[in-house]
């Protein structure tokens, strides 16, 4: 027997996890944060982050029948370095002008508690490839508006080589210039639509 309470309108727990109530939540730009993380020269850890971050997370009554789908403009990366951001836009590398966004669209829900595996579609630079996510739910929050917020992050490593990102120069040392493995992480607040 499921153990299924509701501990207030916007959250309810299961089985002794404090979680969100099935429903769409739209993800907030405003406060999204999904960011990288490269080595240069195989030692330096380089970050950046994408600002244009868009998209929704249906909860499901299940919670392992939910979906995220996630948008993100390319062309919002910002590395702290104006010339590395220009480079990165290039068709060296991202090629913002032909491939304008990256998308996110899981497949299926591993969950237990307050964490999981969500495992879906990565599109970069025209490439789809899988991946899977470790998403933890951090938390709820009504905020002074009267909306409902549900607090996630997650985290995955991608080869950037896997969407056809390849651009490199080999170092005389050996090595590369750029590390093929990229870090992602994404802390995120996302807001219950109301109903219509």
């Amino acid at each position: 027997m499921t153990d299924i309470t509701t501990s207030r309108e916007a959250v309810r727990t299961i089985r002794g996890a404090v979680l969100p109530v099935a429903g769409t939540w739209d993800i907030d730009p405003g406060h999204a944060d999904l960011a990288f993380t490269g080595r240069h020269f195989m030692v330096t850890k380089v970050r950046g982050r994408f600002t244009d971050v868009r998209g929704a997370i249906t909860v499901a009554e299940d919670i392992t029948q939910s979906t995220v789908e996630v948008v993100i403009g390319m062309a919002s990366v910002e590395s702290g370095n104006p010339t590395r951001d220009e480079h990165l836009r290039s068709a060296e590398m991202f090629d913002v002008e032909r491939y304008p966004e990256a998308t996110f669209r899981s497949t299926s829900v591993d969950w237990s508690g307050t964490t999981g595996a969500v495992h879906g579609d990565l599109t970069i630079h025209g490439v789809t490839r899988p991946v899977v996510l470790d998403v933890s739910f951090e938390g709820h929050v009504r905020d002074p508006w009267g909306g409902d917020r549900a607090i996630f992050s997650a985290a995955t490593r991608v080869n950037r080589e896997d969407f056809d990102i390849t651009w490199n120069v080999a170092l005389e040392a050996g090595g590369v210039l750029v590390s093929k493995e990229v870090d992602i992480t994404i802390e995120m607040e996302t807001v219950l639509r109301a109903d219509l």
